[in-house]
């Protein structure tokens, strides 16, 4: 079985909880998170087979309605996404690589520019913020060769353009160990 995550974004707490329990109701799917974040918006994330995904997915985009921000389906998903979302990634001791980074205006954004770029280039997801404390957007932290993470960088960044929910992209050939360790 594959694994996909699918993902509601709501600007209103309220509807977004009534919303996200419906997406759990629709279908045999497991609530990886559902909580608010910042400026007052609210994410409703599942996971399970991808039509069990769809079908509550579009529940909660059906009971969102207006209130509905950003979403997505994301079937496949890559593994070190979901260990960066979980606080469970790794950053090595020694000479972790180069760094990249990407900011996006929406949760929903993040997650796909990340799954995006892990899948095409030799990179990990090391670090995922999304919306708490970072005024709702999200960042998608990589490590890897510099050429892998210059490309996995250049590829979700191309997935956050096209939906006009870009803020910032950079890669940091050799970044001190400082800033690794800001990142845990």
């Amino acid at each position: 079985m594959s694994l996909a995550l699918g993902l509601v974004e709501f600007n209103s707490i309220a509807k977004g909880t009534e919303s996200t329990d419906i997406m759990v109701k629709t279908a045999q799917v497991e609530l990886i998170t559902a909580r608010a974040v910042c400026p007052g918006k609210y994410i409703g994330l599942i996971s399970g087979e991808v039509s069990a995904v769809e079908s509550s997915v579009a529940a909660g985009i059906e009971k969102g309605q207006q209130f509905v921000v950003d979403t997505f389906i994301l079937p496949n998903v890559h593994a070190s996404l979901l260990e960066a979302f979980n606080n469970t990634s790794i950053i090595p001791d020694s000479k972790p690589g180069a760094l990249g980074i990407i900011e996006t205006f929406s949760i929903a954004s993040i997650i796909l520019a990340a799954d995006a770029a892990a899948k095409a280039s030799d990179v990990e997801v090391i670090d995922l913020k999304v919306g708490i404390g970072i005024g709702g957007k999200g960042v998608a932290y990589f490590s890897g060769e510099i050429s892998a993470v210059e490309a996995a960088v250049q590829v979700g960044t191309g997935i956050v353009a096209e939906r006009g929910l870009l803020v910032q992209s950079v890669v940091v050939p050799i970044p001190d160990m400082a800033i690794w360790n800001s990142l845990g």
